[in-house]
């Protein structure tokens, strides 16, 4: 696996030595990485930097735990994550990576963490860059190739493909145990009776918290592993079972709900 650490020094990572990469010893405004998985899954230590980053998978998976909030990367997509932001990456064994790191005062950029679609220009766009020499010059080919870069980011619409994860502690307390068993389907009056509140306080506290319903503060964690599970090669079956769906046709019919295409459209999408 070829892979970046942005630390100063050589950080150990499943038995492994990796090569260090400064994104902030640069100082072009956009510099570029390629990377691919290995034999397993791979997982940075939480780190940050200067430079913003965008994290895109061309295909397996990238999982970002990004402040309060674990972010999901499918192929053709990208997660955008702010200057600063304190955050870890975990990518798939069968992963194939690129990440942009943009300079902050770039205008136009997102304000906050999200997730990008991707546009086939914005991928060989990418790709390329990462191909290229990253001590570029201004006026050049690259920068000049940069700029188109940005404008097209620019215009990406935004999704959500994130679990957020409450610093309330007894909201912490259900993210957690759901993260552990994402299959349990416990109504929501029986959570709050388990963790000692009403019905009516839990409700209020998710809304509060993530600007979510409960159902669908759930159902963000659903996407986010069924993401992850499809593009793993895991059968659709099998994820609507491991997320506790009575049929796989309930898995769908809520996926197709959720994300505008079913799963086997997602699995065709990322074959392009």
């Amino acid at each position: 696996m070829t892979f970046y650490c942005l630390k100063r020094s050589s950080v150990l990572l499943n038995s492994h030595f990796f090569p260090v990469f400064d994104s902030d010893a640069f100082p072009q405004k956009v510099v570029a990485l390629k990377m691919t998985g290995g034999e397993r899954d791979a997982e940075t230590p939480q780190h940050q930097h200067h430079k913003c980053q965008l994290v895109m998978a061309l295909s397996g998976y990238i999982k970002c735990k990004i402040a309060d909030a674990i972010w999901m990367v499918p192929p053709n997509c990208a997660v955008w994550i702010p200057s600063q932001n304190v955050h870890q990456n975990l990518i798939s064994s069968n992963a194939n990576v690129c990440m942009l790191f943009i300079d902050p005062d770039v205008q136009g950029m997102p304000e906050k963490s999200c997730t990008l679609s991707i546009s086939p220009l914005i991928r060989e766009l990418t790709v390329h860059l990462t191909s290229l020499e990253q001590n570029y010059l201004p006026n050049t080919a690259t920068a000049r190739l940069v700029e188109v870069l940005i404008d097209q980011l620019k215009q990406m619409p935004t999704q959500h493909y994130d679990f957020p994860t409450p610093v309330e502690p007894r909201l912490k307390a259900i993210a957690s145990q759901l993260l552990l068993t994402p299959d349990d389907r416990r109504s929501i009056a029986t959570w709050a009776k388990d963790y000692a509140m009403s019905e009516r306080t839990l409700t209020r506290l998710v809304k509060q918290e993530v600007g979510l319903s409960f159902g669908r503060w759930r159902g963000q964690l659903h996407i986010v592993l069924a993401l992850q599970k499809l593009s793993s090669g895991v059968s659709v079956q099998r994820i609507a079972d491991e997320l506790g769906y009575e049929s796989a046709s309930a898995f769908i019919t809520f996926f197709k709900k959720t994300l505008g295409k079913s799963p086997k459209q997602y699995i065709k999408q990322q074959d392009l």
